[in-house]
């Protein structure tokens, strides 16, 4: 079966021409031209992927992604306009598993689209996840546990809802518990690509990840920022 891929766009002519695009790429492409009907759509059909701009007639982007991340668990890949941090980081804090600058370069929105389906978990294991082969499937701190197999995480009994993006960071962070990784560590590993000073889609996931392990904002512990160096995922603190 093709991946089959939701591209939410008003503009019809760049619409069509990225659906072609994708299509000459063996995927599936559908459309939808409004926000305010993105939504249902998006939870009816449930597509591996949803490609999914800011300004839409009827509902932005941002309130889409935030109606649907809790019940939809495929990718969604957000576009943003370039060179707004804001868009970037929002998009990331509501759930968006990537981002995305228009105007989008065909090439590139494939090869990112490749990336994100690789590490989901309906699709082959990806680059991040082979990297990490030789680790356990399974790894436990204390009150936490975390599985690559299942692609689940536990704090006590509770389920840690996780969208792929943020799985995958919890992840390369908890195989290295205890070494610090830079944000170039961690682009080079989820992203293949380096960090550039500006990007702040790890410091985004990482905010999103101390809120849902319970880890104090002001002075976090489980998740410890380095300064000047980066991340340490704490072996300790998980009582």
């Amino acid at each position: 079966m093709k991946t089959r891929i939701l591209l939410v766009e008003d503009d019809q002519r760049l619409a069509e021409l990225t659906a072609e695009y994708l299509r000459k790429n063996d995927l599936e492409v559908l459309i939808e031209a409004r926000g305010d009907t993105a939504e249902a759509r998006i939870l009816a059909e449930r597509p591996d992927l949803v490609i999914l701009d800011i300004m839409l007639p009827g509902k932005d982007g941002f309130e889409i992604c935030r109606a649907v991340r809790a019940r939809y668990h495929g990718v969604i890949l957000m576009l943003t306009a370039r060179d707004e941090d804001f868009d970037q980081i929002l998009g990331l804090e509501l759930g968006a598993d990537d981002y995305i600058a228009k105007p989008v370069q065909p090439r590139l929105l494939l090869a990112r689209i490749k990336a994100l389906l690789r590490r989901s978990p309906a699709t082959a294991v990806g680059g991040a996840e082979r990297s990490q082969a030789n680790k356990p499937a399974e790894l436990a701190f204390g009150s936490f546990r975390i599985s690559q197999a299942t692609r689940s995480a536990y704090l006590g009994s509770g389920v840690i809802d996780l969208t792929t993006a943020e799985f995958d960071l919890l992840w390369l962070l908890a195989c290295h518990a205890g070494s610090v990784l830079s944000r170039d560590d961690l682009l080079q590993q989820l992203r293949g690509i380096g960090f550039d000073g500006l990007d702040r889609s790890i410091d985004a996931r990482i905010s999103r990840l101390r809120r849902k392990l319970g880890d104090d904002p002001e002075n976090p512990t489980r998740i410890k920022t380095v300064r000047g160096k980066g991340y340490l995922f704490s072996k300790h603190d998980w009582q």
